[in-house]
């Protein structure tokens, strides 16, 4: 096959097979980029919001790869979100990542892991712990346990920025890679303890891992429970928007593909043991948040509803990602504007997705903690 420097294209990839399976070579304007030399992956929980995303962006970058996408389809899992991906270099297999016979036979042929597979919402975690410690906690240390006995070459653990509690609301501090760890909810607990796991396999056990924490993600094909969808969803039907406490939380906002690109990027060139915070700089406030989304979609300030805060609501998180940046050579594309647009204009032409995912499990789940029907 012929290189970029010899078709004078200005940017391409080429696939070629090695002793070690799959390598693909990127090129821009002639030089090369960086050299991927991983046959096939195992993507776990690759049914959910930010796993499906990253599913796409590896087939997208590297078509000629394998990924084995292991997913228990718990609420949040959503086949639909897999919907037409091209189905050769694809393989979904319904399991669970804390049972070591399902992860041993997942991870037949593969040698590089990325766990996204986790209980995330915090609302849910401070209501019931019990699945938040098995999937995030022993779940983590079946994967790391087969994937050390099989010779697993590289391993991800995708983590977030909750597990270092909350920053100040009115200072200049950021979170970094040094940062203390200071969990303040039940799962931030779990997603700590996990990490402490994945740091373990590689100090005690010499296992290739990397660690990436992430701000708040949005984009299309989120859950609605969480913030940004769930105010997306309702202010499309005239429903009230509700606001936690006084508004004024500060979160760090990241579109999912970003987010994405970014742990590919600590996939490919990450150090081993390495921690990398990833974060687009775009710290919002809740009641800002629900504002542009009103002004987007042209709908009354009268929609928002402030409702009793929740208990231990952190009140600021904010990313510094120079490590990310200056290691990986990684960098949001996305402004809060483009990104915000991309994803109300997706809920607003896949009404069906929505009807399915705010079901009466759902609308259960919304009256129990809002004291308000929502998704009516």
């Amino acid at each position: 096959m012929q290189s970029a420097q010899e078709t004078g294209v200005e940017k391409c990839s080429a696939a070629f097979i090695t002793e070690r399976g799959l390598c693909q070579q990127i090129y821009c304007h002639g030089e090369l980029l960086s050299t991927f030399t991983m046959r096939k992956f195992l993507v776990t929980g690759g049914a959910g919001f930010i796993g499906s995303a990253f599913v796409r962006l590896l087939l997208a970058e590297f078509p000629n790869v394998c990924v084995a996408n292991l997913d228990l389809l718990t609420y949040a899992g959503n086949l639909d979100n897999l919907a037409g991906l091209d189905q050769k270099g694809h393989e979904f297999i319904h399991g669970d990542i804390a049972d070591a016979a399902v992860v041993k036979d997942a991870l037949d042929g593969c040698d590089t892991v990325i766990n996204f597979a986790a209980e995330s919402h915090v609302d849910r975690s401070i209501a019931n712990s019990s699945e938040f410690l098995r999937t995030n906690i022993v779940g983590t240390q079946v994967l790391l346990d087969v994937a050390r006995k099989m010779g697993i070459k590289r391993f991800v653990q995708v983590s977030t920025d909750e597990v270092m509690g909350s920053l100040p609301e009115d200072s200049s501090e950021y979170f970094t890679e040094e940062s203390a760890f200071a969990p303040n909810s039940p799962y931030a607990a779990s997603k700590a303890a996990a990490e402490h796991l994945v740091r373990a396999a590689h100090h005690t056990f010499g296992l290739d891992t990397v660690i990436t924490r992430c701000g708040n993600n949005y984009g299309p094909r989120q859950f609605p429970e969480k913030f940004l969808p769930l105010m997306i969803c309702n202010a499309l039907n005239d429903e009230c928007i509700p606001i936690y406490g006084d508004g004024r939380n500060v979160r760090d906002w990241i579109y999912v593909d970003d987010h994405c690109r970014g742990v590919l990027a600590a996939l490919e060139k990450g150090r081993a043991g390495g921690v990398y915070n990833l974060g687009a700089r775009n710290e919002r406030r809740n009641i800002e948040l629900a504002e542009s989304v009103l002004a987007v979609l042209d709908k009354p300030r009268s929609l928002l509803k402030f409702v009793a805060d929740r208990p231990g609501h952190d009140r600021r998180y904010a990313i510094d990602p120079s490590l990310a940046e200056s290691e990986l050579g990684w960098q949001p594309r996305e402004t809060w504007e483009s990104g915000l647009a991309k994803t109300i204009e997706w809920y607003q032409t896949n009404s069906r997705w929505i009807e399915r995912v705010r079901n009466n499990e759902y609308r259960e789940y919304y009256r129990k903690q809002y004291g308000t029907q929502g998704g009516s």
